[in-house]
C-alpha cells in the first residue's frame, strides 16, 4: 500500500537549485518515494507517494522548508506504485498561464469549502466554470458546469475574454482537480475586473473526499495524474485507464475495443501507428511491466 500526497502552496522560493538538492538528499532515505515536485519562484506543487512512514517524513521535511501544511495538502492511497520514479523539477511557473498579472501571492478569489459548494453552485446567477483541460473533463464534471474544451491551461484566458463579461457575469465559480489552477485563474479574472470570483478549496478531490455520493453534484470520476488514472467518491480508485500511446483516458468500453492493447495503443491512435512504432511500444511495455509490475 502506498500513501499519496497531493500538495501545493504559493510561497516565495529563493534558491531553487539548493532546495532541489536538499529534497533529493532527504528523499534518498524515504522508502518507495516516487512522484514529482515542481519548484518555482512562486511556490511548490506536486503529487508524491511512498510507504506511509516515509511519506510522512518527507511531508514534515517540506513543511519545515516551505510550510506546505499551511497550503493545500490531501492524502489518498494506491495499491500499485503510483509513479515510476521521483523527480524535482524547477519551473518558471507552478501552473503555466503566461499572465504576469495572475499572482496568487498578491490577489486570489474567495475560497469555498466543499461543504458549502452545493449551495453556491445552486445559485442561478453563478456561472460555474471547469478550468481543467478536455481530456480531464471527459472523465467527470460538475452538474451544470461550463466546459471550455481547452487543450492546455494557457488557452483559458482567451476563452474567458471571448465568452465572459465582467459587467454581465457578476458571480463566477470555478474548480479544478486540487485547487491550484483556480488560484491562478481566479487571480487572473480578478485582474480583468470580475467582481465576485469563487473557487472550490481543495478542488474536486476535497469535494469527493468530503461530500457523500447521495448528496453530490459531481458526475463521473475525477482524472488524477498518477497510475490510478481516476478516483471517485471517497477517493476510491476507479476503472479508468489511460492510453500510454496518446494519453487519452479510457473507460471500460474503450478497453474492450479490439484495438486496445495495454501500454501500447487504443482505438484513438492505433490506426496512425506504423508497424515499427507498434513494435517499439510493445517492447517498451514489456520493459515497464517487468520493472514496475502491472499498470493501467
Amino acid at each position: 500500500m502506498y500513501k499519496i500526497a497531493a500538495l501545493y502552496r504559493f510561497v516565495p522560493v529563493n534558491d531553487i537549485p539548493a532546495l532541489r538538492q536538499e529534497i533529493y538528499d532527504f528523499g534518498e532515505g524515504c522508502e518507495g518515494l516516487c512522484g514529482t515536485l515542481l519548484l518555482a519562484p512562486e511556490g511548490i506543487n506536486g503529487t508524491i507517494g511512498a510507504h506511509p512512514d516515509a511519506l510522512d517524513a518527507m511531508i514534515d521535511f517540506l513543511d519545515q522548508k516551505l510550510g506546505i501544511k499551511q497550503g493545500e495538502l490531501k492524502y489518498s492511497e494506491a495499491t500499485l506504485t503510483p509513479f515510476n520514479r521521483f523527480k524535482v523539477r524547477p519551473k518558471k511557473e507552478l501552473i503555466t498561464l503566461r499572465k504576469p498579472e495572475a499572482d496568487p501571492n498578491k490577489l486570489v478569489g474567495q475560497y469555498v469549502e466543499a461543504e458549502d459548494w452545493n449551495d453556491l453552485i445552486n445559485d442561478p446567477d453563478v456561472v460555474l466554470l471547469d478550468t481543467r483541460n478536455d481530456y480531464e473533463t471527459k472523465v467527470g464534471i460538475f452538474e451544470g458546469a461550463i466546459d471550455p474544451n481547452t487543450e492546455v491551461f494557457t488557452e483559458l484566458p482567451d476563452w474567458v475574454e471571448n465568452n465572459l463579461d465582467p459587467a454581465k457575469h457578476k458571480k463566477v465559480a470555478m474548480y479544478c482537480t486540487g485547487g491550484i489552477r483556480c488560484e491562478k485563474a481566479s487571480s487572473y479574472m480578478l485582474a480583468q475586473g470580475f467582481e465576485n470570483v469563487y473557487h472550490l478549496k481543495g478542488g474536486i478531490l476535497k469535494y469527493l473526499e468530503t461530500i457523500p455520493a447521495d448528496e453530490s453534484k459531481w458526475e463521473g470520476d475525477c482524472f488524477v495524474f498518477d497510475q490510478r488514472v481516476a478516483v471517485g467518491h471517497g477517493l476510491e480508485e476507479s476503472d479508468w485507464a489511460v492510453c500510454h500511446g496518446c494519453r487519452e483516458p479510457l473507460n471500460g468500453e474503450d478497453k474492450a475495443h479490439s484495438k486496445f492493447e495495454q501500454g501500447v495503443a487504443c482505438h484513438h491512435c492505433a490506426d496512425d501507428l506504423t508497424p515499427e512504432k507498434l513494435a517499439a511500444r510493445r517492447q517498451r511495455q514489456a520493459h515497464y511491466a517487468e520493472r514496475y509490475g502491472d499498470t493501467k
